[in-house]
């Protein structure tokens, strides 16, 4: 969707690729040292040496994706640390998460058992059939627009993802995964400047901020 030949994680942002600029935002909440990176095996090679150029000292570990993103997911949980209890979970595209957003997702994960950033939604959503007319207007005031990070015990979404692979569960998140388990996902207020870098105009927005 951004119409790059590279993947997205890799575009050049202001001068550094999406993928750094992300990741020296998560700088100052700690995480970053032993930051689990998940990417295009086609592009492995690229994504280790740009992401080592900009944090040469950190203890990252690098695990190619899978096809789909949740695939990709269970690949970066099965690589992390036997010592790890909570992970955050984050889109490479969202170059402006606050990192006290990031630090309140962990800490409710560590109390709650998991945790997601959002949004309330601003706009009236509509819901439409299949033939593009109005079927419902839900009550704005219940909305939100998820984003990232999701913070989890790591049990709980190791449990979420082997459930959705036992019963062929397919969502765009991992806290609908924890959700449909049962368990309870609080939600943490973040801010409309966490946008997630897709399209162009998405990207002539980062520019923009970043100017």
């Amino acid at each position: 969707r951004l119409g790059a030949s590279t993947p997205k994680a890799l575009a050049p942002l202001a001068g550094e690729p999406l993928i750094v600029r992300t990741l020296r935002r998560l700088a100052p909440t700690g995480l970053v040292d032993d930051a689990v990176i998940v990417m295009p095996a086609s592009h492995a090679d690229e994504f280790r040496r740009v992401v080592t150029d900009a944090f040469p000292g950190a203890r990252m570990t690098f695990v190619s994706g899978g096809a789909e993103r949740q695939l990709s997911v269970m690949r970066g949980l099965d690589a992390l640390d036997e010592s790890v209890e909570i992970v955050a979970i984050h889109d490479a595209a969202r170059p402006f998460v606050a990192p006290e957003t990031v630090l309140r997702a962990v800490d409710e994960a560590r109390e709650c058992g998991a945790a997601t950033v959002a949004i309330p939604s601003t706009d009236t959503i509509l819901v439409s059939d299949a033939d593009g007319f109005l079927v419902d207007t839900p009550d704005r005031s219940m909305l939100w627009a998820c984003q990232t990070p999701q913070a989890f015990r790591v049990d709980l979404i190791r449990e979420a993802h082997a459930r959705a692979m036992r019963d062929g569960w397919a969502v765009t998140d991992d806290a609908t995964l924890v959700r449909r388990l049962g368990a309870r996902v609080r939600l943490v207020k973040g801010s409309p400047l966490n946008l997630k870098v897709t399209t162009p105009e998405d990207y002539a927005l980062a520019e923009a901020i970043l100017a």
